[in-house]
């Protein structure tokens, strides 16, 4: 799985840095039916997804899709097993966006008079110019490094310029791109190799930092041209101090002025200043007060400089197959970013479940806990190829839904391979259907549109079809029929169903085959006055909706006249509740 999971990466060019969401085609067939299981699915999806800390990690569930196969399920819980312990992606967090912070410190150009070549280097963000004429080429004794390549007519004219280097290959050219490109990483690199990962990133993080030294400066001592202004400026200060402690005759003052000759006296003083101070000999002037020889000083440093940058570019040649391997490095350090950050934050997820659901012939599960409730309280369930059909009594707002839910839940886990909370066993479903509870009103085009799907579903052993609180969309005085015969139909076609529904009084008087009655039961208010329930059915009873106890609640809370009135009727009904 984890080379399906980096090849899908590298075919989609997901990144650690980008933020916005991309599209990637998802294979095989669709399971989930309907809008609402579907919406199921990506809730589960976002709980898993919530400890990545790159955006595009949640793409990565893309690469485990529907499937109708049980082989390819336990490949991918084989993958999962190999998770045994929570793993730390905290600090990816720390990671920023590459940016680059280094140049050469000499100007470099390359130039071609071949077009194709021309759209290459710009593509490989080279900077580049094309030949056309002399006055194209002139134009280049400004730059302190010429990168030619695939060039004739100006061959003879490049050579005479001593910056010019001949390269044959395209990807040998502006090699220093590379460097722009490592300094970029640098930061995120040093984060990261303090940090405990894993093999395969920490293996790369060693290969590139040992490039790392190509992006320090090793300056050798050049002077600029203020620069030897200001240690012209000391020397003398040094000299004329040295000067007013002389005693000169007056012979060898007369000598000086006739000969216009400096006394020995004065040129060791001189001598020695010159051979202490940092500037070459050649571009000071001896006389008083010692001057500099601009036109030497200029070509001095102009050949200083041409020598540190030739070393420079020199450093970088001898290291041009590292350099050129770097980008494809630091894509494979990427994709395994994505991968760590994937698997690191599923860990948390996996360490705190107890098994991996089981394929079986039918649908149970024993202390199964939501993923997606806070807290969630353990819940055991089946359906059995006796019973294939719940019909799911109980209170409002006791968990009929929220059971429906979790049975989406679980075929989600199932199908991505991974472990639950409690022991689950499930068939491999290929068709899931949900109807969600109708939060709009009754209408004749609702209850059509309901028949209709119902119409489309292609009944079969391996066909799940949930449905909540449907006789909403119809006359109650039909809906327990509705769902009967609905039920005494899927059922008999060897389909499992769960309908959540008020109507078990009606239903349970011509109860299809292979169907059952369960309920989820309120046993009372606790001291917050929340309702009090098992969320587990008691399989085979019929369970109240237990208005009573809704209506308990408003009246300790609301304190109204109203609910006050209420709850006394009900109370002292001898059919409250009914």
């Amino acid at each position: 799985m984890k080379k399906e999971i980096l090849s899908f990466i590298e075919q989609n060019q997901l990144s650690p840095f980008e933020k916005s969401k991309v599209s990637s085609k998802e294979e095989g067939e669709e399971i989930f039916k309907t809008k609402d299981a579907r919406a199921i699915h990506m809730k589960v999806l976002a709980k898993l997804s919530s400890n990545f800390k790159f955006d595009q990690t949640s793409l990565l569930w893309q690469a485990f899709p529907l499937t109708n196969t049980k082989e390819e399920i336990e490949k991918r819980q084989g993958f999962f097993r190999e998770i045994t312990e929570r793993k730390d992606n905290a600090s990816l967090k720390k990671l920023k966006v590459p940016k680059a912070v280094w140049k050469p410190k000499y100007s470099v150009i390359t130039v071609t008079e071949d077009e194709d070549t021309l759209m290459q280097l710009k593509k490989a963000d080279c900077p580049v110019q094309f030949l056309i004429s002399q006055y194209d080429v002139e134009s280049l004794a400004g730059y302190e490094l010429i990168q030619v390549i695939n060039c004739e007519q100006f061959s003879h004219m490049l050579e005479r310029l001593p910056q010019t280097v001949f390269i044959d290959q395209v990807e040998d050219i502006y090699l220093e791109r590379f460097l722009i490109l490592l300094s970029s990483w640098k930061e995120n690199i040093e984060i990261l190799e303090r940090e405990k990962t894993n093999p395969d990133i920490e293996g790369l993080l060693y290969e590139i930092q040992s490039l790392f030294p190509l992006l320090e400066e090793k300056r050798t001592e050049v002077f600029s041209k203020e620069e030897a202004d200001r240690e012209l400026e000391r020397m003398n200060e040094v000299i004329f101090s040295k000067l007013k402690n002389l005693t000169i005759s007056g012979e060898v003052l007369f000598s000086m002025m006739n000969k216009k000759e400096l006394p020995l006296e004065i040129r060791e003083i001189l001598r020695t200043e010159i051979n202490q101070s940092r500037l070459h000999e050649g571009v000071l002037r001896m006389g008083l007060p010692l001057s500099l020889d601009e036109k030497e000083l200029d070509a001095q440093i102009q050949a200083q400089n041409a020598n540190e940058f030739a070393t420079s570019a020199e450093r970088v040649k001898k290291n041009a197959k590292e350099l050129k391997a770097l980008p494809q490095k630091l894509q494979r350090l990427s994709e395994q970013l994505l991968l760590f950050d994937f698997m690191a934050g599923i860990s948390n997820y996996i360490t705190q479940t107890t098994a991996m659901p089981e394929t079986a012939e039918e649908l149970s599960f024993e202390q199964a806990q939501s993923l997606l409730i806070e807290n969630a309280q353990p819940i055991s369930f089946h359906l059995t190829n006796a019973h294939r059909c719940s019909m799911l009594t109980g209170a409002n707002s006791g968990g009929k839904t929220t059971l429906l839910e979790h049975i989406l839940q679980v075929i989600s886990l199932y199908q991505l391979g991974l472990p639950m909370k409690g022991k689950v066993r499930t068939p491999l479903f290929t068709e899931v259907f949900y109807f969600a509870k109708n939060k709009g009103s009754q209408s004749k085009g609702a209850f059509e549109t309901l028949l209709t799907q119902m119409s489309m579903v292609k009944p079969g052993k391996r066909t799940l079809i949930l449905a909540d609180e449907i006789e909403a969309v119809t006359e109650p005085g039909v809906a327990g029929k509705i769902i009967s015969a609905t039920a005494d139909y899927f059922s008999n076609k060897g389909c499992f169903l769960v309908f959540a529904t008020h109507l078990g009084q009606e239903i349970q008087n011509h109860l299809p085959s292979y169907a059952r009655i369960d309920g989820i039961e309120a046993k009372g208010l606790d001291e917050n006055n929340e309702l009090i329930v098992d969320h587990s059915p008691v399989i085979g009873r019929l369970a109240s909706s237990t208005p009573e106890l809704i209506i308990e609640k408003m009246y300790k809370t609301k304190q109204t006249e109203y609910f006050n009135h209420l709850y006394s009727w009900l109370k002292n009904s001898p059919k409250a509740g009914h």
